[in-house]
């Protein structure tokens, strides 16, 4: 499909969707193609790069984590500390 850079400019949401869906969309200026919008090739991530950004979040969280309880004595406020028997 060519279409002018200014209509273009008015019909980009579509047009973007038309490229996605493997269409070619050629853009022109008096008559002349001056670009293509073409979709971004998809592609896998290595495994490498999995675990670069697992390591990336693991990160992040630790240092944004406040501390609390651990699992084993997060419900002790059940509970009488001195009996053992719930509250």
């Amino acid at each position: 499909m060519n279409i002018s850079v200014s209509e273009a400019a008015k019909r980009l949401a579509e047009l973007v969707r038309r490229a996605e869906a493997g269409e070619e969309i050629v853009l022109t200026d008096a008559g002349k193609a001056v670009a293509r919008l073409k979709a971004e090739e998809k592609r896998a991530l290595t495994p490498e790069e999995k675990l670069a950004i697992i390591d990336d979040i693991s990160r992040r969280a630790a240092k944004e984590a406040t501390p609390g309880p651990d699992a084993a004595h997060s419900q002790d406020f059940l509970y009488d500390p001195e009996t053992g028997l719930p509250a």
